[in-house]
């Protein structure tokens, strides 16, 4: 992309954050109701509660991630929106949740305003990636965070590409319903785009299978086809419909905090060391 006066998007300037900083992972799907929050959330409380370090970004306006984690709207005093337009640093807008090792930027409704004031910013697309750079530069030490997962909003629009531009990889919630396809093939082109114009790092990490009916025949026929056509892309991990998972977010809590013992949350443990066990075989394929 050029730098000219028609507003055009100019090139991230300088180098990415070190690999030695958090790896960080955008939540992404521009359909809505496919369990994107239920699973930053929960992938976030399970990979805090098996010792990493993580911090959510919430940046979707409807803010449900943080309304999840327990994060009431009076002490959302700086959010996601203060960040990515400058006026605070994301170190300013982090808040600690009820579980250990785990933080959240939360997020406002003044978030949907933001494609339309920050529209014709030229460095528009790296907001939020300027905000990480200056976060892991603070944050460098004891304290540092392992993962950093954002939680979009359900549209492939400026704030989702602020998400792919500043992300290591793409994680995709993909619901075991009619039509779990359907948009997947715009997602991934869209993924494509950033990665040739914004962002050369940038990978799909995985497909995650969410709302698993083992008592319906369409839950198995999605998970065959999704395999089929994504291959090893897609996690082993199956996240099943499961009714404390629905319960947990009126309560502000976390399945994995809620009802540790279900099966949600049995396989979000699950889904967080398999995403361990392929960040090592990244890092493996990066040294080599």
């Amino acid at each position: 992309m050029t730098d000219n006066s028609s507003g055009e998007i100019v090139p991230f300037p300088g180098e990415r954050p070190d690999a030695s900083s958090a790896r960080v992972l955008a939540i992404a799907n521009q359909k809505g109701g496919v369990g994107k929050t239920t699973t930053a959330i929960n992938l976030g409380t399970a990979l805090a509660a098996i010792g990493e370090r993580v911090l959510i970004i919430d940046l979707d306006p409807q803010g449900n991630a943080s309304t999840g984690l327990g994060i009431d709207q009076r002490s959302r005093q700086v959010s996601t929106y203060d960040v990515i337009t400058g006026e605070r640093s994301l170190r300013d807008a982090i808040l600690a949740t009820a579980v250990p090792h785990l933080h959240i930027a939360p997020s406002t409704l003044d978030l949907s305003g933001f494609e339309l004031e920050m529209g014709h910013s030229r460095d528009r697309a790296f907001r939020l990636r300027t905000a990480l750079g200056q976060l892991n530069d603070a944050a460098m030490g004891p304290g540092a965070y392992s993962y950093v997962l954002i939680d979009c909003p359900p549209s492939l629009n400026l704030l989702t590409i602020n998400a792919m531009a500043a992300a290591n990889a793409i994680l995709v919630p993909l619901q075991c319903e009619f039509f779990a396809l359907e948009g997947l093939s715009q997602l991934l082109k869209t993924v494509d785009q950033v990665k040739q114009t914004l962002n050369p790092d940038l990978s799909i990490h995985g497909i995650v299978l969410t709302m698993f009916d083992a008592r319906n025949n369409l839950s198995g026929q999605v998970v065959a086809d999704v395999r089929e056509f994504m291959g090893p892309k897609v996690y082993d991990t199956i996240i099943p419909r499961n009714v404390r998972v629905s319960e947990a977010p009126s309560y502000g809590k976390p399945v994995l905090v809620y009802d540790l013992k279900c099966v949600g949350s049995e396989a979000y443990l699950r889904l967080a060391t398999e995403i361990i066990q392929r960040e090592k075989q990244f890092k493996e394929l990066r040294a080599s």
